[in-house]
């Protein structure tokens, strides 16, 4: 077999556990990935407020889809979307504080196995996965752009 397909194995086996259905069942795969991002926004960062037009830039999901997870969390009350009164052509997106408890016990799962993932492998084995993983991403997005 070529290593071009063993890559694309292993990439599709790493992608199907992580979006397993007993982690990731509150909500979709790009739901849960949108959560994360304003999550990680509103830990590391408080006083930056994102966009719909940010959360694009980041994921590479098209404005017309990110309009339609966006509407699908608002919906769940996951989200808020609020307008900028400096700037009304500005919709700042943030999570709610009273429902992202679905989103942050779905979290709380996924670092579990990330927690038991690293204690099988030993820390120093997983900070090389973690280069390698992280060096895939900068390569496929230098190819891709």
């Amino acid at each position: 077999m070529q290593l071009n397909e063993v890559l694309l194995g292993a990439w599709l086996k790493i992608s199907t556990a992580i979006n397993n259905s007993r982690l990731v069942s509150e909500m979709s795969y790009n739901e849960s990935l949108i959560c994360n991002i304003l999550y990680r926004n509103a830990t590391e960062n408080p006083d930056v407020l994102l966009t719909a037009t940010d959360l694009c830039t980041e994921t590479k999901i098209l404005k017309s889809q990110m309009n339609r997870i966006l509407t699908q969390l608002e919906e769940k009350n996951l989200i808020t979307r609020e307008r900028s009164s400096q700037d009304r052509r500005k919709v700042y997106v943030r999570l709610t504080n009273e429902q992202s408890n679905a989103y942050l016990k779905q979290h709380e799962q996924i670092i579990k196995l990330l927690d038991d993932i690293i204690a099988k492998l030993g820390e120093e084995k997983t900070l090389e996965i973690i280069e390698v993983l992280n060096g895939i991403s900068d390569v496929a997005g230098e190819i891709i752009n």
